[in-house]
């Protein structure tokens, strides 16, 4: 496999407008995944964390339906996703980091009482 063709695995981090009915919410994360699996990527894991407040207003949203997508695509196809999720208006947020394993369950520690 040359070096082009290499596969890295990512993991993405989608908040999309909590706004959106149910089908809307599904047609809108489907379209993302779409993205990756049409550039021969593969879908590894996805964790939905349902919908939640957003630690500051972004664009008038306060809250958004949040998608954890491990994945696997060549470094190239990042470039063309991260333009097509740009032009995605029901994605309020998105983050893609590398990473070197897939987390089968997240777990978040509670936070010190105030």
């Amino acid at each position: 496999m040359s070096q082009q063709t290499k596969q890295n695995l990512y993991e993405g981090m989608y908040i999309i407008s909590s706004t959106l009915s149910d089908d809307a919410r599904q047609k809108a994360f489907d379209r993302i995944k779409n993205g990756i699996t049409e550039r021969g990527g593969k879908i590894v894991k996805v964790h939905e964390q349902g919908r939640r407040r957003l630690a500051y207003e972004i664009d008038g949203h306060r809250e958004g339906h949040y998608y954890l997508v491990y994945f696997e695509v060549t470094p190239e196809a990042i470039g063309e996703l991260w333009k097509e999720y740009h032009l995605n208006e029901d994605l309020v947020r998105f983050i893609t980091l590398r990473t070197d394993k897939v987390l089968e369950k997240l777990e978040f520690k509670a936070l010190a009482e105030q």
